[in-house]
């Protein structure tokens, strides 16, 4: 398997990793963190997808898709970080000034899974954010230890995949998914 990851640009591949089965369904489509809680929750069925597909007609694209050959097997949600709800949190802290840009949500396809997907999108969504002049990078995984993760929760990241991509510790938060604390990891991109 060959992966390649590009900008999330094409809406179709955006829907086929993010978007529900049913065109009508009100599910995540990676926007809780993208777009304020209020206007989430009243951004309903069809105008869920007709506006990820808005989203992937600006620059940047909402995130980066990981391809086997044309086949999209995977999705990382990435953009600055002033532009996502992580600017408001109570509980994942800023550790400086800096502007930099966020990656909190990786998903990959079932049956692609254990193959290196993951790694390629931490570090395709690395290269989207520093082609776009980010100083730095951060994410909010589970620090889990060798504990188990629920696959539903997982879409976080776990710290041990950001370390790999030489992200470091930057700061604790009082955030907690899935059972496990969340940490600030950073990678310095200047």
């Amino acid at each position: 398997m060959v992966i390649k990851v590009r900008p999330a640009s094409v809406y179709e591949d955006v829907r086929a990793l993010v978007g529900p089965k049913a065109p009508g369904a009100n599910v995540c489509w990676c926007l809780s963190y993208r777009i304020p809680s209020k206007f989430n929750n009243e951004l309903r069925g069809p105008a869920r997808g007709a506006y990820v597909a808005e989203l992937c007609r600006t620059d940047p694209p909402p995130g980066v898709i990981a391809y086997d050959g044309d086949e999209p097997v995977g999705w990382a949600a990435v953009a600055p970080r002033a532009d996502t709800s992580f600017a408001r949190s109570r509980k994942i802290p800023y550790v400086d000034d800096l502007p930099v840009w966020s990656l909190w949500c990786l998903r990959v396809r079932p049956g692609h899974r254990k193959q290196g997907v993951s790694h390629a999108l931490i570090a395709g969504a690395v290269a989207f954010a520093r082609d776009r002049g980010a100083p730095a990078i951060e994410a909010y995984p589970l620090d889990n230890g060798d504990a188990r993760v629920d696959l539903t929760m997982a879409y976080a990241g776990i710290r041990r995949n950001f370390e790999r991509a030489g992200f470091t510790h930057a700061a604790d938060t009082t955030s907690v998914l899935a059972g496990h604390p969340r940490v600030v990891m950073r990678l310095d991109l200047r």
